[in-house]
């Protein structure tokens, strides 16, 4: 029991940090809302779909960004779905990311455009790592017969 206790206290930790370092908002909470015993992998299933999503999004924007002439308009609705879905889940940080890319596809900053699509595919992948050991922790809860504390 006290593993169980002890994991239950980690989660909290960890993901309260994950709201105090700006990765996820109150959206990431109102997903976690919507989960329950009829179907308990809700956010799990949810934030799988945004990763590939994502995946698909930052290659096109890859491949967009290295075109003789570049489409400003094309990559912009990439990165406005980006930031739309990003929102979605509360991944904070990818959508901030994502306003500041919009303003250099506005103005037509290829260069603006290239730092900003590093930019994003950083915080993509430390969100990424954040939110699957997230889950991670969440399963040794259950794994061990526990259940999930309530956040927030």
């Amino acid at each position: 029991m006290d593993r169980i206790v002890e994991l239950q206290r980690q989660l909290v930790e960890y993901t309260t940090s994950l709201y105090n370092e700006g990765f996820l908002d109150d959206q990431f909470n109102q997903l976690q809302q919507l989960q329950d015993e009829s179907n308990p992998d809700f956010v799990v299933e949810v934030v799988s779909l945004f990763f590939e999503d994502s995946e698909r999004l930052l290659n096109e924007l890859a491949n967009s960004l290295e075109q003789q002439s570049l489409d400003f308009i094309r990559v912009d609705a990439h990165v406005h779905q980006l930031k739309g879905s990003s929102s979605s889940i509360g991944a904070q940080r990818v959508q901030r990311a994502c306003i500041l890319f919009r303003n250099y596809c506005e103005v037509q900053n290829v260069e603006g455009c290239l730092n900003c699509l590093q930019h994003v595919k950083h915080e993509y992948s430390l969100v990424k790592s954040k939110l699957e050991t997230l889950f991670k922790l969440e399963q040794k809860i259950l794994a061990a017969g526990g259940t999930l504390p309530m956040m927030m």
